[in-house]
């Protein structure tokens, strides 16, 4: 838009030069010219940039004068071009009242002229300047809608950027959660293996051979745990119903040394693969902590399907909290936390009726 006014200004000019050296204007209209397209080009930029409201009413006020006695000694098309510029910075610089004004003004350099003709040139004239302010307009809008909606696709791509790093973040999470859930606990197991196979070793007595079969089992089982995590991130896997899943997992804590037993109240029922995750992981997690912390004989797995929810309790007759489960917050639990807040439920670490401590994750289904 600056750049069409500055060269309607210049076009203007030459018109002034031309008439002048043609013989017809007055070597006098130059000077003015050339004032009058300082002012609409260095001076409007100067103005615009400050943004002031008197310096842009300053502007127009010496504009209108310097174009009115422009188009006074030489009437003709540079002088109404003059005006036509200076009407579109009006509409830049001014609000509407004010352009409506100047607007009104325009067509009183025909003041002075036989009637019928002073008429018809101020309504044309005023017909020019109008739709030059209608045009200059639109494409202020024009402009201001493009600054808007690049703004608008800036803030698009940061949310995109700031959505893609939470996913990526998450994710990180979610793969943590599962090698230290599934990988972690296989290979605990081995290592309460091994510790035992060497204790029998060192005293000479017999079952040090099944001891070490158990724990390469337990490896084997490691090993397809990790197989299974990457195959997850491939391809969906079948698994077994929870209740079947907890019972295969208190036979493998039992042959750890660690015997658990499995109760199941209410009425069993499918679950989403979110939920039964979170549920089967508090189960892995609680038994290999009660192995490791609780110094407890015996574990039992609950399992209850109520109205609306479903709880997994994890409960040990060892020394209690201040020993067991998340005596010192490590990765497990917060991996177990994350998982149940993410689908909205709640983990809690209390100490279990009758001694021992109970690590209860709830989860709405």
């Amino acid at each position: 838009m600056l750049l069409a006014l500055t060269l309607l200004t210049g076009g203007a000019l030459l018109t002034l030069v031309l008439g002048v050296v043609g013989g017809g204007d007055p070597v006098a209209v130059l000077p003015l010219g050339v004032a009058f397209a300082l002012l609409a080009t260095l001076g409007f930029r100067w103005v615009q940039r400050r943004g002031s409201r008197a310096w842009s009413a300053a502007h127009v006020v010496v504009g209108l004068v310097l174009a009115s006695v422009v188009f006074a000694l030489a009437p003709g098309v540079g002088g109404t071009l003059f005006l036509i510029v200076l009407v579109s910075q009006c509409v830049l610089l001014l609000p509407l009242p004010a352009t409506i004004v100047v607007i009104a003004m325009v067509p009183m350099v025909h003041t002075g002229m036989p009637l019928l003709e002073g008429v018809r040139e101020g309504l044309g004239t005023l017909v020019a300047v109008v739709f030059a302010a209608v045009v200059t307009e639109l494409l202020r809008r024009e402009q201001a809608m493009r600054r808007e909606l690049a703004v608008a696709h800036q803030q698009l791509r940061d949310q995109t950027a700031q959505s893609e790093r939470l996913a990526l973040a998450q994710e990180r999470n979610r793969v943590a959660r599962d090698i230290h859930d599934g990988l972690g606990h296989s290979l605990t197991v081995v290592q309460m293996q091994l510790q035992a196979a060497r204790a029998l070793l060192g005293s000479g007595r017999d079952g040090a051979d099944e001891v070490l079969a158990k724990a390469q089992h337990q490896s084997q089982e490691a090993l397809a745990e990790v197989r299974r995590s990457v195959g997850a991130l491939r391809e969906a896997r079948v698994v077994p119903p929870l209740p079947e899943a907890l019972r295969a997992l208190a036979q493998e804590s039992a042959a750890a040394g660690l015997p658990a037993e499995v109760a199941v109240a209410g009425e069993e029922r499918p679950l989403p693969d979110a939920a039964r995750e979170a549920l089967f992981r508090a189960a892995q997690e609680g038994l290999t902590n009660v192995r490791k912390h609780a110094e407890a004989h015996r574990a039992e797995l609950c399992l209850e399907y109520a109205d609306g929810a479903v709880r997994m309790a994890v409960r040990d007759d060892g020394r209690g909290p201040s020993g067991a489960v998340g005596a010192t917050p490590g990765y497990g639990l917060v991996g177990l936390r994350e998982r149940a807040e993410l689908l909205g439920g709640h983990l809690e670490l209390a100490p279990a009726p009758g001694g021992g401590s109970a690590l209860t994750v709830e989860v709405p289904v």
